[in-house]
């Protein structure tokens, strides 16, 4: 039991002293701007004075919470594997875009309406990510590398399709967008839910897209913890030469793995585009893909940590209107969110080392085991997302890697 509380405690180190560090940073910063800290965290952390003010910031913050949590979640399975994901900017504007135009041009039943959209998003943002997979296999190039590029190559491309063939939008509007998904494309609002359990009528719609979000962070638990594609994806993380040895296609897993990261993150704009928007334009939420890197940093890559994460980065964006009203820069929140992902590398490095130093003791006192040689019992220290660092013993992989 003390071993447990003490894995758990670790864990959550990281996480709470980025944020406490962040927060600390940032009270500096808002005191040298001439801004009273105190002044500046208490309108953020004011929801409102009415209960109709209340529930509308809490949709606020939820209804932010859930593309960012897809973010996290695209991000972080691709951080089960191994490999850094950063073309998720790239693979979900693209599928937004794509699967407007489809949603716009049909016309279906409700469900199967909202389906097609679904889908859509989620091949086009597979095939987009698994670009990334096939060349990595098949040309050694980094993922780092080819998903920034293709990340260029896709904004250039929805831009391109935006102002030309998919353009729905008047000549000489102002603001340039693909044309209207119609009523049976849009995915209905929580708010019933809302005012079922007595709560005021929020202003905006809760997405309902929320429920699609938490059945995604189930699925992803379960696969990967739960089942044989799961390990297969961990182990090959942790060492893809043992992996290999052990009869795991590791090539084959990367092309998998990236496919998957990419479809979770076709469905990063769908909130936003079937909740409230209903077309891709000029004005879509940009940047989400980047946010997500944090969120899963923070979160630890595990859907409830990334859940967390997302609501924490939801909270920190809804404040940025009300910090502008009461004339302190709204900079402030993209300050603290800066700061808590520098903070949040540094801290877990610190509770690597913590738990380096638990495990060399608890190795120490357990003495030399029957053959003369230690227990081997101890634990190896947890890595930056949530798992364990280990040696693997094979040759030409001395390094180790972290799940």
């Amino acid at each position: 039991m003390n071993g447990v509380l003490r894995r758990v405690g670790l864990s959550l180190l990281g996480p709470v002293l980025a944020v406490l560090v962040a927060l600390v940073i940032s009270a500096v910063v808002i005191a040298l701007i001439g801004q009273d800290p105190f002044e500046a965290f208490g309108v953020m952390v004011d929801l409102g004075t009415t209960p109709s003010q209340q529930v509308q910031s809490i949709v606020v913050i939820l209804n932010r919470a859930v593309p960012l949590f897809l973010a996290g979640l695209a991000v972080a399975v691709a951080f089960r594997m191994g490999l850094f994901n950063i073309g998720v900017e790239g693979q979900y504007r693209l599928a937004t875009i794509l699967a407007a135009a489809v949603g716009a041009a049909v016309v279906l039943p409700g469900p199967l309406h909202v389906l097609l959209v679904v889908v859509v998003a989620m091949v086009v943002g597979a095939l987009w990510a698994g670009i990334v997979g096939v060349l990595k296999v098949t040309r050694g190039v980094s993922e780092v590398i080819s998903s920034i590029m293709l990340n260029f190559i896709a904004l250039g491309l929805a831009s391109f399709l935006l102002t030309g063939p998919l353009r729905g939008s008047p000549p000489g509007a102002s603001i340039i967008t693909t044309a209207e998904i119609p009523e049976s494309g849009r995915f209905p609002s929580l708010n019933g839910l809302l005012t079922g359990l007595g709560l005021a009528a929020p202003r905006s719609g809760l997405y309902g897209f929320l429920l699609v979000a938490i059945v995604v962070g189930v699925v992803v638990a379960v696969l990967i913890k739960r089942t044989r594609f799961g390990f297969d994806l961990r182990a090959t993380g942790l060492s893809p030469s043992a992996a290999t040895a052990s009869g795991v296609d590791a090539r084959r897993m990367v092309v998998k793995t990236m496919l998957i990261s990419g479809a979770i993150a076709g469905l990063i704009g769908l909130p936003d585009l079937l909740g409230s928007q209903y077309d891709y334009g000029t004005e879509f939420t940009a940047g989400l893909g980047f946010l997500g890197i944090a969120v899963a940093l923070l979160g630890r890559s595990t859907p409830v940590g990334i859940a967390l994460a997302a609501l924490l980065f939801a909270f920190l964006d809804r404040a940025a209107l009300p910090l502008q009203f009461a004339d302190i820069p709204s900079s402030v929140v993209t300050i603290i969110q800066g700061t808590i992902v520098l903070a949040v590398v540094i801290a877990n490095e610190i509770a690597r080392r913590l738990a380096l130093r638990s495990a060399e003791r608890a190795g120490a006192s357990a003495g030399p085991g029957p053959d003369g040689g230690g227990d081997g019992a101890a634990s190896p220290p947890p890595g930056p997302d949530g798992g364990q660092q280990v040696r693997t013993g094979v040759p030409g992989d001395q390094q180790g890697a972290r799940a």
